[in-house]
């Protein structure tokens, strides 16, 4: 049986304004221990989710991560017509007919992935109709290489304030060229290509594990997609898709952010699903702070990676870059491990102007770190951290603040941790399980 659009949002409302829905407390001071399993990509899942539109068959999709931004899409997707079942990380979808080619547009506002419904909804039904969407707030994030690229498909777009309305008698097979790595643009382009008539090239395509995951749920749909993984992707165009069962790849981004948490409180654990060679600029990163680590091989894809105490942080500098460089959404979380090292660290955004708001929280933490501009940061330690009351500002700098309240003495609230369950599956109960004293509180 299908769900409700409030079915879904019930146990991850948003909010519109600064109202505090939910906290943290956390006691910090004990290391964690154990074993933990990465959960499925976010930044996969939500995409795949929306290819599922490109066929009028059933899709199943699994290893999905049960957050609040893979609940929103599903509304939005149940809101123009599909059938959706989300049950213990696996989603059926189905969507046999298009009923809307007007997606929520509260929704929408609220979500950055929703982008990649126009993708599908122009080959499905040739138009669909957009408000500018939203999400973190972590600087100037437009769609302009989205409108870019899809007009070289043969789309047309008419905007009338914050709406965008797309259309296409007929998407055609061209050679797209992005005006940037864009990883949403890519997919975007990619999914209407697998419907155009004839063949595209997507040129300076990005090459993130996750778009390499979306190409080979759409190959297991029928598409032809070859280039995966590089700068160039070259589609042959098809009459239609068929459904598929797929399951999802890990998630590198949490990964991370566990690896970093197990390392600052100095703790053994055991992360679970990893795999590493989505990893290998952070793995570089952790090796060169003198994290110890190990790598034991679960299968062909698949590596328990084990975080082992240490005892001496060595500074580093890291800088954001396009995969396979540093992710910029481990940016925020690693500069914890900046400010427990012994000398200066420094951190360059290279991607977004609005990356570094948490250096005040963590300032008021006790952190030595200062903002030198918006894309620069520099952080003396090792320092002892304190608990208080702080802020999440977006998905990752919230994790960045749990994982400093997990080190920090005494106690810390941490507010709008509404912001982390939009990227992190039960964060609270499963670092509950590695030790951690965390609680969960309504407002």
């Amino acid at each position: 049986m299908s769900m409700t659009i409030l079915d879904f949002l019930r146990e991850f409302p948003y909010t519109t304004c600064d109202t505090i829905m939910e906290y943290f407390l956390i006691e910090g001071g004990n290391s964690l221990n154990g074993d933990i399993t990465v959960s499925g990509a976010k930044n996969a899942a939500l995409k795949l989710l929306a290819a599922a539109l490109l066929t009028s068959e059933p899709c199943i999709i699994r290893n999905v991560p049960d957050i609040a931004d893979v609940r929103s899409l599903l509304a939005i997707l149940q809101g123009i017509g599909a059938a959706v079942a989300f049950n213990k990380n696996t989603v059926s979808i189905h969507c046999k007919t298009i009923s809307s080619t007007h997606p929520d547009y509260q929704l929408v506002k609220h979500l950055r992935a929703s982008i990649m419904v126009v993708g599908p909804l122009l080959a499905r039904s040739g138009e669909v109709t957009i408000p500018l969407p939203g999400g973190c707030l972590i600087g100037a994030r437009p769609i302009d290489t989205h409108i870019r690229a899809l007009q070289q498909l043969g789309v047309s777009v008419d905007r009338d304030d914050d709406l965008y309305a797309f259309s296409a008698k007929k998407l055609l097979g061209n050679k797209v060229v992005l005006d940037e790595m864009s990883v949403t643009a890519t997919e975007n382009a990619l999914l209407a290509a697998c419907l155009a008539q004839g063949e595209t090239e997507i040129h300076l395509a990005a090459s993130e594990p996750e778009i390499s995951d979306l190409a080979g749920f759409l190959n297991s749909m029928g598409a032809q997609i070859d280039g995966i993984g590089t700068s160039l992707l070259r589609v042959r165009g098809q009459s239609k898709l068929h459904g598929s069962d797929y399951t999802l790849i890990p998630d590198r981004i949490e990964a991370g952010t566990f690896a970093i948490a197990a390392a600052v409180s100095r703790g053994k654990v055991n992360i679970h699903g990893v795999c590493p060679d989505h990893l290998d600029a952070v793995l570089n990163v952790l090796q060169r702070a003198n994290v110890q680590y190990l790598l034991e091989r679960e299968d062909n894809m698949h590596s328990t990676l084990c975080i082992l105490p240490t005892t001496i942080f060595e500074p580093i500098s890291i800088d954001t870059r396009p995969y396979p460089g540093f992710p910029t959404d481990l940016q925020a979380p690693i500069s914890v491990l900046m400010t427990q090292a012994k000398g200066m660290g420094r951190i360059f955004e290279t991607m977004y102007d609005g990356r570094l708001g948490y250096i005040k929280e963590l300032q008021r933490m006790g952190a030595d770190a200062k903002t030198v501009d918006q894309h620069t940061a520099v952080i003396n330690g090792p320092t002892i951290l304190y608990g208080k009351r702080i802020t999440s500002f977006d998905i990752r700098a919230g994790a960045t603040l749990l994982i400093a309240a997990l080190i920090a003495q005494g106690e810390s609230t941490l507010e709008h941790i509404e912001r982390i369950d939009r990227g992190y599956e039960h964060i609270d109960g499963r670092l509950k399980e590695l030790g951690a004293h965390i609680t969960r509180h309504k407002a």
